[in-house]
């Protein structure tokens, strides 16, 4: 088995290397070659280190999309993206690495399964934004796409690329819209939906975090290892019962800015809350107000797909799996 990630230098990209080389396997299947892709080298796992190739490039570039398949890997995950907040400040670069990019790596998987019946198992990473305001509170599967931002149409274009390529036999794709990934570790990014694992982590390291929203903002959340579990599970199941819907909406766990602030005070008590300053952001809160709520994933859960038990249980791993928060 081959398998190839691109974005692999992000924090998901970094976790499914991490979890691919300590597992050693992918679908019940050894992992004999891992190909990891970024614009920055990534780096190479100690456990497979004789088995991993990493290169710096830039998918939207001629003949990147090629050399990166060049290897003909058999599960790819497509990761790489540029976040929400990016995306929708810089329109053209938005669509040059969400859309283009997308199109030009499935078009080379065309091309080469036209060539010799190449046919790799592909896992998209696709995006709550794809729903957009008006919307009910709870989104049930059969929800349409009615993004309201670049980010959100640049990622329901990449699904519609998705679902055709599949079904005109080119590839196998299955699109994961994963929830708001919380607690994030390390330094904030540019997404718009940053704040929600900010407010959580920079108070547990004794920062101060601004809220730029509400508190009454509800959204889908899931921990960074949940979101791995998701892409590892989507590589190695029958996709069949799918049929031509191949993209699905991620279980989590809904929650209201409130409710993970009481989280916080739970676990670190009101000297951490008191980091929280609310300094409210109009440009954030247009972008976070289209995004919707809460879900009811009943295709994603009957495939296996499992979410975080509770916001509770969310915190609680963030601080297990990086030592933060009181002693």
């Amino acid at each position: 088995m081959h398998a190839l990630i691109l974005g692999a230098a992000g924090m998901i990209g970094r976790r499914l290397t991490d979890a691919l080389a300590q597992s050693g396997s992918l679908g019940g299947q050894a992992l004999d070659a891992l190909t990891l892709v970024d614009v920055v080298t990534p780096a190479v796992p100690d456990a497979l280190a004789g088995r991993v190739t990493a290169q710096a490039a830039d998918l939207s570039g001629t003949g990147a999309a090629e050399t990166a398949i060049a290897g003909r890997p058999d599960v790819i995950f497509h990761l790489a993206a540029v976040v929400s907040g990016e995306a929708e400040a810089d329109f053209e670069k938005g669509y040059r690495i969400n859309l283009d990019s997308t199109r030009l790596l499935f078009e080379a998987i065309r091309q080469a399964h036209l060539a010799e019946g190449y046919r790799p198992r592909v896992v998209f990473t696709s995006s709550l934004a794809v729903f957009g305001a008006p919307l009910p509170p709870v989104i049930g599967d059969d929800m349409i796409l009615t993004p309201a931002s670049s980010y959100g149409t640049q990622k329901a274009m990449g699904e519609l690329l998705l679902s055709d390529y599949t079904r005109r036999g080119f590839l196998d794709g299955i699109g994961l819209r994963l929830p708001t990934i919380c607690v994030r570790p390390g330094k904030p990014n540019k997404a718009a939906s940053g704040f929600f694992s900010g407010i959580i982590r920079e108070p547990l390291a004794g920062q101060e975090a601004v809220l730029p929203v509400p508190d009454t903002v509800r959204h889908w959340f899931a921990s960074p290892r949940a979101a791995t579990d998701f892409l590892v599970h989507a590589a190695g199941i029958d996709l069949a019962p799918l049929g031509q819907r191949r993209n699905l909406t991620m279980p989590g766990v809904s929650a209201t800015v409130a409710e993970e602030i009481e989280a916080l005070r739970r676990v670190a008590g009101e000297r951490a809350v008191a980091l929280i300053r609310r300094e409210p952001d109009p440009a954030i809160l247009r972008i976070i107000e289209t995004w919707p709520e809460a879900f009811a994933t009943e295709r994603a859960l009957g495939l296996g797909f499992r979410a975080d038990p509770s916001f509770d249980a969310i915190v609680a791993l963030h601080i297990a799996e990086t030592g933060a928060g009181p002693a």
